[in-house]
């Protein structure tokens, strides 16, 4: 599997900046990486931090029926991302629940940005978790 960025490489899927430090719901409707609260890894729906976003602060084996629930995730395709952990774990994601099918890519920590897999833009993500 071949991954491909828009903005650079970083670990095989994002490229690296800093945010601010707002806080949000695990799901919203936003349009800014700002709102990524700390100490989460947050997914959009569309490049650059925007559309609907799901943040979770520890790993979740299923985004459709774990403690965090991740509505758009069924359907849509994950654009963007960005690790706003502090304790310097990266996180890896995957297209399977239970850490399965395949993982689509790892972010190091601060890490953030956009990317292109499968067969076209993004990856419909299952499960994630603080490790590589």
């Amino acid at each position: 599997m071949r991954f491909v960025m828009r903005t650079g490489l970083v670990c095989g899927a994002v490229a690296v900046a800093v945010g601010g430090l707002l806080t949000a719901p695990a799901q919203a409707t936003v349009s800014s990486w700002d709102d990524c609260p700390s100490q989460h890894v947050c997914f959009w729906t569309g490049d650059n931090g925007t559309g609907q976003m799901c943040n979770w602060s520890g790993d979740d084996p299923n985004w459709l029926s774990g403690s965090i629930r991740c509505s758009w995730a069924r359907t849509t395709k994950a654009q963007s991302v960005w690790n706003r952990g502090t304790t310097g774990a990266p996180v890896s994601y995957y297209t399977g629940a239970d850490y399965g099918g395949s993982r689509a890519g790892c972010t190091p920590s601060g890490g953030r940005g956009n990317f292109v897999g499968g067969s076209g833009t993004g990856y419909l993500l299952r499960s994630h978790r603080w490790a590589c």
